[in-house]
């Protein structure tokens, strides 16, 4: 879930100089071409931007396909060196002309994207009963829809819970998290965890001040009753008392209790759990394959609630789909991602790596039964969804109010300024990209 920020710009840029070419309306969502000959040889690409197993997996798939549709050559490739470098690779291929039918994305950059006119209009596709498209998670619908035409299918799906680790909650003889305790708990069990002169901490934050800074935030603001933006989505609130109320509590384990280690690459804290030096990390199901392969002794909760209110956030990856003026290739493009989404094919895909399975209808399954076995906690996470109740916002700012937002935050968390101050400038800085 990590974004790259010096790449923003360079998307903006590039996407607007790409409307700006655009005949599509102002959704920038093209009207897929209607007339298509299911039987004509054709040719997509495809940019996944993953790396080892997951290039595997999704490289076998796409040989299944193939296989069972000969008319079909998938041109299967990295597209980037990882998935945070594709950002600036799809901008240049837009302005080149150069551009994949399908591409892996962050839910982040689902508004910019969309902004673009490049993409693909699947939203009478996806009304078909086969394609179960209600039996993906709310959140994961409504990344792939913007201004209400949808232009991607899901690819990965998660969400925000805690997983602590149990031998330093039985070191410190603190009881294990349930379901029913509070924000008060969880700083009240941070504080009993950290150990000084044993370089423990309670729990963990990334001051990167990107994405991954920001996003971790949201469910406090959320269940202090407050929103990221206005109704019209053109206007930061994230800055209320509830922002506000959300930021200062955050400072405090930060700060005052110094029981949070606040790691400056966001690429550490991770490690630091498995390596035993920090009690809770708030994080996703992504976590799991690696403390399987590391036998950590884990337990997985969901996040402390505000007046019984346990609200988190779903993060979101999708298979965008872009428009190239071809018929065939559109049909393809949505035909090979709509099977690849399917239970038999995301069994292949996202369980077999770890994953939450995409569609609600899988926790049935006997591959999620193995998943379980395998990935204690697993179960939780796909429980946790009922308590994803709002998405990020899909409008194009969000990717730049995001980063704002991070370097506000992470300020803050190091004793830099209030956070009424900071979040109030970082609304302030917002608010060209919100409006334009």
């Amino acid at each position: 879930m990590k974004r790259v920020a010096a790449t923003v710009g360079v998307l903006a840029l590039a996407l607007g100089l790409a409307a700006c070419s655009s005949s599509t309306s102002g959704t920038g969502v093209s009207n897929a071409p209607s007339a298509a000959d299911s039987t004509a040889p054709v040719t997509i690409t495809m940019w996944h931007g993953q790396s080892d197993d997951a290039a595997k997996a999704i490289t076998a798939l796409s040989a299944e396909y193939m296989k069972e549709h000969p008319n079909v050559t998938i041109n299967v490739q990295p597209g980037a060196s990882n998935t945070d470098d594709l950002k600036q690779k799809i901008a240049a291929g837009f302005v080149a002309g150069d551009y994949p039918d399908i591409s892996y994305a962050y839910g982040s950059w689902a508004g910019v994207l969309a902004q673009s006119g490049k993409v693909l209009d699947i939203t009478s596709q996806i009304q078909d009963p086969a394609v179960g498209w209600n039996d993906f998670p709310a959140a994961a619908r409504e990344t792939a829809t913007v201004d209400g035409k949808t232009f991607a299918m899901p690819a990965v799906v998660g969400n925000l819970a805690v997983i602590y680790n149990k031998a330093l909650f039985d070191a410190a003889g603190v009881a294990y998290p349930t379901n029913d305790w509070t924000w008060d708990d969880f700083r009240t069990i941070a504080k009993k965890l950290t150990n000084a002169d044993k370089k423990i901490y309670g729990t963990a934050y990334s001051v990167a001040g990107n994405e991954d800074t920001t996003w971790h935030m949201w469910p406090l603001l959320w269940q202090n009753g407050g929103s990221i933006l206005s109704d019209d989505q053109q206007t930061a609130t994230f800055n209320s008392d509830a922002g506000v109320k959300a930021l200062e509590y955050l400072r405090s384990l930060a700060v005052d209790d110094k029981s949070m280690y606040l790691d400056q690459t966001g690429e550490k804290y991770g490690a630091l759990f498995l390596d035993g030096r920090i009690g809770m990390q708030i994080s996703g199901p992504w976590n799991l394959y690696d403390l399987q392969q590391r036998k950590a002794n884990y337990g997985v909760v969901q996040l402390p609630g505000t007046n019984g209110d346990h609200q988190t956030i779903s993060g979101s990856d999708i298979w965008a789909l872009f428009d190239h003026g071809d018929a065939n290739r559109a049909k393809a493009a949505f035909d090979f991602t709509n099977w690849l989404t399917q239970p038999a094919q995301d069994a292949q895909w996202n369980i077999a790596l770890g994953n939450m399975p995409l569609r609600a209808s899988e926790k049935n399954t006997a591959a999620f039964a193995q998943f379980v076995k395998d990935y204690p906690g697993g179960e939780i996470f796909l429980a946790n969804f009922a308590n994803a109740k709002q998405p990020r916002p899909t409008v194009a700012g969000y990717d730049e109010m995001s980063q704002n937002v991070g370097k506000a935050i992470s300020a803050v968390l190091q004793g830099q300024g209030s956070a009424k101050d900071a979040l109030d400038q970082a609304a302030a800085k917002s608010a060209d990209a919100l409006t334009s």
